[in-house]
């Protein structure tokens, strides 16, 4: 089975993590803070990136991080891993789904404004398959009603809006390093932004809600070395080292896993060009992207046939995603089919391809021809 997304290996990573297996240190020490470091400077910001052990934990902890609570509204996609909604409810936050763009898939500004309320704290838009989201519109629209702008770049680290690193987009930005994603710590993810009491709140949270930094202690009177205190409420997210040190041995190949990301989308749009029946990705000026999927869109509403058709045949095929608004949870709240057409059309299309660094041409072509020969069948 050519599966449509897997991580890429080598001695290196293998090294690394092997040194670390040697040494001192297995759960959070030297290796987390280099990671931490390494990320930071992947996404073009000062402060060190808050490592966490997944991306939905790395939702998690930047809606903690941002204060959201009770009473509070968080905007997002329903085009998108249900965690970027379900993340903002374990915060007691109410969610508010606004429709995408129909060329990238990503958060609409237009539908976004519609829905900002008073109660606005955080607008989540989502970097769908690998594409930036319209961050200087959605940045604006969140400042100018009080509110912040998370991207949820869970698919798109290394990748650039107008020469900017995703990271350095947004006021707070979560990455994945899960194996499908463009770069992977095996499970982890990490939270990024431009203000430090977020990020310091952020990594409180993530450490269970206490400290041992003298600065932050209330009553460190008379106490010995042992002595730590409970703020706030927590959640164990703590990365290990272990974890830590093959994401930053994965760093260093990272433009190498863009620019092949990169090759076979432009493989694939050449093979599919012509076709009317299919919809290729699109890219906007500006943006360049770290393809994480390749979401083709078939428009003659056989999505269900081609999906099985590629799987007969041993390609991993996926669909990404099911409407988040469709899901039994949110229907309990009052949410409907039909509410937003736009990402429910996207959706009733898309099929992923596979898409990973290590792909060869032969895999890309393979691919190409059993959807060439559906399509005209």
């Amino acid at each position: 089975m050519l599966n449509y997304g897997r991580q890429s290996i080598n001695d290196e990573d293998i090294e690394a993590v092997a040194a670390v297996l040697r040494g001192d240190w297995l759960t959070t020490g030297p290796a987390v803070t280099a990671f931490e470091r390494d990320v930071a400077d992947t996404a073009g910001v000062a402060e060190p990136a808050v490592s966490v052990t997944s991306g939905t934990a790395a939702l998690h902890t930047a809606y903690a991080g941002l204060g959201v609570g009770p009473g509070d509204e968080v905007i997002t996609t329903p085009l998108t891993f249900f965690a970027t909604a379900t993340c903002a409810m374990w915060q007691g936050a109410k969610i508010v789904f606004a429709d995408v763009s129909e060329d990238t898939g990503n958060l609409d500004p237009q539908a976004v404004e519609a829905a900002i309320t008073g109660n606005t704290k955080v607008i989540a838009g989502v970097d769908y398959a690998g594409h930036p989201i319209d961050a200087p519109a959605l940045g604006k629209l969140a400042h100018d009603n009080g509110a912040l702008l998370l991207e949820d770049a869970a698919h798109s680290i290394g990748g650039t809006l107008d020469g900017v690193p995703v990271g350095s987009l947004a006021d707070v930005t979560t990455f994945s390093f899960f194996p499908t994603k463009n770069l992977t710590t095996a499970e982890g993810g990490a939270v990024v932004g431009t203000d430090p009491e977020v990020l310091e709140r952020a990594r409180m949270f993530k450490s269970i809600g206490y400290t041992r930094d003298p600065e932050r202690l209330r009553n460190p009177q008379g106490q010995g070395g042992w002595y730590y205190e409970v703020h706030e409420l927590g959640l164990n997210y703590r990365l290990p080292d272990v974890l830590a040190a093959l994401g930053s041995n994965q760093l260093k190949r990272l433009a190498d896993f863009k620019k092949r990301r990169a090759e076979v989308t432009a493989r694939y749009n050449e093979g599919f060009a012509g076709i009317d029946a299919l919809r290729t990705p699109a890219q906007r000026e500006g943006a360049d992207p770290m393809w994480h999927l390749y979401p083709l869109r078939i428009l003659d509403g056989r999505r269900r046939e081609l999906f099985d058709h590629l799987r007969a045949n041993e390609i991993g095929a996926q669909v990404n995603y099911i409407p988040v608004h469709h899901q039994p949870i949110f229907a309990e709240l009052g949410w409907r089919q039909g509410q937003f057409p736009v990402a429910e059309a996207y959706s009733s299309g898309e099929i992923s391809l596979p898409m990973f660094a290590g792909l060869t041409d032969g895999d890309v072509d393979r691919v190409i021809e059993l959807v060439r020969d559906f399509v005209s069948g």
